[in-house]
């Protein structure tokens, strides 16, 4: 009879780790959901910056994923008035590494000089470095 009873309180302990795991991936899956929103919508202005009538705006709308995805996940005063070389450290310190060069090169003026010549190389790459910031940065709990 003993035997029986450590059997099911290993059971028990085994479903309770299990639930427990459940519930704090499901609070991971929720916490993230706007990583998810932003990353789909990534894929969207990628496909437009693709596209040489779509480009400049798919250009400008990358500028303000970057800032909504970064508003989802800290407080209004930290993100909404930075810009330039204080908007690159912003991401770089929570990113936890260099954003890239090409990133770094829209963000620091690119982005607001109109019909700037743009290859696909360039907004492939600043559609692989926004990809990377928004999957990899990291929100203190």
């Amino acid at each position: 009879m003993p035997q029986t009873w450590g059997w099911l309180v290993v059971a028990l302990a085994l479903v309770t780790a299990v639930l427990l795991w459940c519930a704090i991936a499901y609070r991971r899956w929720r916490r993230n959901a706007y990583r998810r929103e932003a990353l789909k919508l990534l894929g969207e202005v990628a496909a437009a910056m693709g596209n040489p009538d779509t480009k400049e705006q798919a250009v400008n709308d990358l500028g303000e994923l970057l800032k909504r995805t970064a508003l989802a996940a800290w407080p209004r005063e930290e993100v909404a008035a930075t810009s330039g070389a204080e908007w690159v450290a912003f991401l770089e310190a929570n990113g936890g590494y260099d954003v890239g060069e090409a990133l770094r090169t829209f963000i620091n003026g690119l982005e607001y000089q109109r019909g700037q010549p743009m290859t696909s190389a360039l907004t492939d790459e600043l559609a692989a470095d926004a990809r990377r910031w928004i999957e990899r940065h990291h929100v203190s709990a």
